[in-house]
């Protein structure tokens, strides 16, 4: 994906108020490649209600160090969040470009989590 396109991609992503219209944005992407990424997310995400704030989670199946199939959970974002906390997720994990450079492409600020 050329610059421009990942630019103006990001922007219209920005736009959006919630992580569902966001997913479905990337699914429609004419893109193949990000279109698939999208795709393959789909009814991996679930919303939680943790120390009374709603969490959306990334719920996968992967191989433990033991050898076993375990399912995790990834938080991601809260709702309500601006979506960009998500498109930098997807951008990190599916393509490997740095969240802080997402931000930057969106003119927006990031921080860096906090650790527990």
């Amino acid at each position: 994906m050329q610059q421009l396109e990942f630019q103006l991609l990001v922007m219209q992503l920005c736009e959006l108020k919630t992580l569902p219209d966001a997913l479905n944005k990337l699914k429609s992407s004419e893109n193949p490649e990000i279109k698939e990424a999208a795709e393959s997310l789909t009814g991996q995400f679930a919303l939680a209600t943790v120390d009374g704030e709603e969490r959306i989670y990334h719920v996968f199946n992967d191989v433990d160090d033991n050898g076993q199939e375990q399912e995790y959970a990834e938080h991601i974002m809260n709702e309500g969040d601006d979506v960009i906390k998500f498109v930098a997720w997807f951008f990190d994990v599916m393509f490997e470009i740095k969240p802080s450079d997402t931000y930057k492409t969106a003119g927006k600020t990031y921080r860096q989590p906090k650790r527990s």
